[in-house]
């Protein structure tokens, strides 16, 4: 195998699309084909415009019941994908599809705090309220059940007694910039041989 195409999902802002789209810019194995988002107002859509990377949106209902994403992913060869920030849950013909090669960073450490509708701010809270020692992130591979595939990595980091999910929040954001471009590609790299 050459190179390996991948495609990031994305919902918002797009700060680790861009760190992961940076980290691989260089790299002749890795290349970021297409970001894909569910959302026509995502920032992440001007971050991938500014790489020169294309962006594609789709609704839910095209993720959920149409062709549409997999024809996408066929056209563009697309080997692996990565989820950034990505909201919607994955169809189960999808997942089955890329078995192993569906990767997702999560803003805690699983199997805390993960599970349908904890994302973004409000798993933070939920670990503030939780009076956690601790949080950190979650690098795993997607199966059909929510935060639930295979663990590749995790980044711990302490709460301080004053935490709050905002500066918790920031902490998660370097966690996630520092680790999630290079666990990527470490795993991407694993399996070239095999």
């Amino acid at each position: 195998m050459d190179n390996v195409n991948i495609a990031i999902f994305a919902s918002g802002s797009g700060t680790n699309a861009e760190n992961i789209i940076r980290y691989f810019s260089g790299d002749p194995t890795v290349q970021t084909k297409l970001v894909l988002t569910n959302r026509e107002d995502a920032y992440v859509l001007k971050r991938a415009i500014m790489l020169e990377i294309p962006g594609i949106i789709f609704s839910a209902n095209e993720l959920r019941e149409g062709s549409k994403v997999d024809e996408i992913l066929s056209d563009n060869k697309i080997d692996y994908i990565i989820l950034a920030g990505f909201l919607l849950k994955v169809p189960d013909r999808i997942v089955s599809k890329f078995r192993g090669r569906i990767i997702n960073v999560h803003p805690a450490l699983l199997p805390k705090f993960g599970g349908k509708g904890m994302y973004g701010h409000r798993v933070h809270q939920a670990v503030v309220d939780s009076l956690e020692k601790e949080s950190g992130i979650t690098i795993h591979l997607v199966d059909e059940v929510y935060d639930n595939g295979e663990t590749l990595f995790q980044a711990k980091c302490k709460l301080d007694p004053d935490e709050s999910a905002e500066t918790l929040a920031a902490k998660i954001h370097q966690l996630e910039k520092e680790h999630f471009p290079r666990v990527i590609g470490e795993y991407i790299k694993s399996h070239l041989a095999t």
